[in-house]
């Protein structure tokens, strides 16, 4: 099975492995040939199977390079000389066959898009289109502004800003209820009826195809994919929940990714509970004018619910990418305005019957719902600190003898 090896050493930039450095391996595969190159980094508690109809509609084919049934001569200079693509999908550390750390501190975005760059140097790949979805649009978004002479272009699929951005968009009754019901998930039956109802909307899940609805079938698929995976260990779970929640880009970094010369995408599902569309869109502006906004029906799993719109905004960028559009043809944005008036003017919307009429207020409440969010964050946090705490107090275990005893 094909590995790659990171440092385990934080310091620098250098991922290359030292003396009495054993590493965090990183599992990967390949798909395809070609000179294209396409690295694709999933999310939180994903796998590289996640990609699954990316890597079959960009690809050509789902089956990897390093199957031993695979037939045919694919090596061959003809594939590297044609229009092909070759991806790479891989299971970020903390998941699947790549390795699990133990401390959280080796869960950040800026450690796992090291990772990324690591996978990088080892297919010998000097530049690639880099797309992420979710907690790896996050890992992409610092990889660009880390490295971005090795980024040809830039996807976002599902993405927030991390921190307080990655509550889901309600507080209510239902979403606290999909909340612990993800928390308590010990069996892949229970993540996997969680897991449909925070991936997809509501809609297509309640869709027939045949006598079964979408979601019947979804679920088996589910349950037999965890199954084979095995459920996400604690260590790594937590570990990626805390990727995502001291994720941050800043100023500096926005600017890096905007001035560095590739076009970025930004696809999302309008519908998706976890991963606001407001914060994708923001997302995008800061972006301007490399960025372009793609909002797709659909919700978290857009990439499975939308496959043909998202496989074809992924192509379109691969290709904008290759005949070096100018951005300002790219995005479809509209123009940022600078200064004080640039921010009155944000305030003042104008609707589809031409009436003009303030979003003081929503500008206002949105900063109100900002800050619920933030204290629900403490909370949860106070919250599985006070269990962590409860549990360690539970009695020890007696021996026979002891509990013979205390029964006299």
């Amino acid at each position: 099975m094909p590995f790659c090896t990171v440092s385990m050493q934080q310091g620098g930039e250098d991922t290359k492995l030292k003396a009495g450095d054993n590493g965090v391996g990183i599992f990967y595969r390949t798909y395809g040939q070609g000179p294209t190159k396409v690295l694709l980094i999933i999310g939180l508690a994903g796998t590289h199977d996640s990609w699954g109809p990316q890597i079959k509609g960009l690809a050509g084919t789902d089956t990897p390079n390093d199957d031993e049934t695979k037939t045919g001569d694919w090596n061959s200079e003809d594939y590297e000389s044609g229009g092909g693509i070759q991806i790479c999908a891989f299971d970020n550390r903390g998941m699947g066959r790549s390795s699990i750390p133990t401390k959280k501190s080796e869960y950040t975005t800026k450690l796992m898009a090291k990772d990324a760059i690591a996978l990088l140097d080892h297919l010998g790949w000097k530049n690639a289109h880099i797309f992420g979805h979710s907690m790896g649009a996050m890992i992409a978004c610092k990889l660009a502004a880390m490295a971005p002479e090795r980024v040809l272009s830039l996807a976002l699929l599902n993405v927030t800003g991390g921190g307080f951005e990655c509550f889901p968009k309600q507080l209510d009754r239902q979403t606290l209820s999909v909340a612990i019901r993800f928390l308590r998930a010990k069996t892949p039956e229970q993540r996997a009826a969680v897991d449909l109802d925070t991936h997809y909307s509501k809609e297509y899940l309640e869709e027939y195809v045949g006598p079964n609805t979408r979601k019947t079938i979804l679920y088996q698929e589910y349950v037999r994919s965890i199954s084979s995976t095995g459920m996400q260990s604690n260590n790594g779970f937590e570990g990626q929940v805390n990727a995502c929640w001291t994720h941050k880009m800043t100023r500096s970094e926005i600017e890096v990714i905007r001035s560095a010369g590739f076009l970025v995408s930004v696809i999302h599902g309008r519908h998706d509970i976890i991963a606001q569309l407001y914060y994708a869109r923001r997302l995008a502006e800061k972006m301007q004018p490399v960025a372009r906004m793609i909002e797709l029906h659909g919700g978290h799993l857009v990439s499975h619910e939308r496959t043909e719109e998202v496989n074809q905004a992924l192509l379109e960028l691969i290709k904008a990418s290759e005949v070096k559009i100018n951005p300002h043809d790219w995005t479809n944005l509209p123009k940022k305005t600078s200064g004080w008036i640039g921010t009155r003017m944000a305030l003042i919307r104008v609707n589809t019957e031409g009436e003009s009429n303030t979003s003081l207020m929503f500008y206002l409440l949105s900063k109100l719902h900002l800050f619920v969010l933030y204290l629900f964050g403490l909370l949860f946090v106070v919250f599985n600190y006070g269990r962590k705490a409860v549990r360690s107090l539970k009695p020890v275990r007696v021996g026979p003898s002891l509990a013979i005893a205390d029964s006299q």
